[in-house]
């Protein structure tokens, strides 16, 4: 019988070994982020139970990020008088990712990105304000 290894993936990436980068700087008032992208793929069928061929749709990339209020007065003091997030021109957004033990980075860069609006709420007993941002992107780069 072989031996199992049961650590082969070493100490793991996480939260502080990330870093995302907007409008030019590390964002440090961030809780969440998220994206992904797709292609729409579905298999075709003709006669018979099975496909008989697959089609591929559009390309879909998704980014959201979630703030803490202190952040997004950070990036409103930046713009001038009367400007609105969703008038941000497009930018690129850069996720950084260290491994812990090598210290070997991976970039993902999220393109394109464009704040869609902006959201102000509190909930009681809570130590904190974060808003969620759902940003129109145009594609991803994966692993540079």
């Amino acid at each position: 019988m072989a031996n199992k290894i049961t650590n082969y993936l070493g100490k793991l990436t996480g939260w502080n070994q990330s870093t995302v980068n907007i409008l030019g700087r590390d964002v440090v008032g961030i809780e969440e982020f998220e994206y992904s992208d797709s292609t729409k793929k579905e298999n075709v069928y003709g006669a018979g139970g099975y496909p008989v061929g697959s089609t591929e749709g559009n390309y879909e990339a998704k980014f959201s990020l979630s703030l803490y209020v202190e952040e997004e007065n950070a990036i409103q003091a930046a713009l001038p008088p009367g400007k609105r997030f969703q008038d941000i021109e497009p930018f690129d957004s850069i996720a950084q990712y260290a491994h812990p033990s090598t210290g070997r980075i991976i970039t993902d860069i999220i393109h394109n990105c464009q704040f869609t609006g902006r959201t102000k709420s509190g909930k009681n007993d809570q130590g904190k304000m974060v808003h969620k941002h759902e940003m129109l992107v145009s594609h991803i780069t994966w692993g540079i």
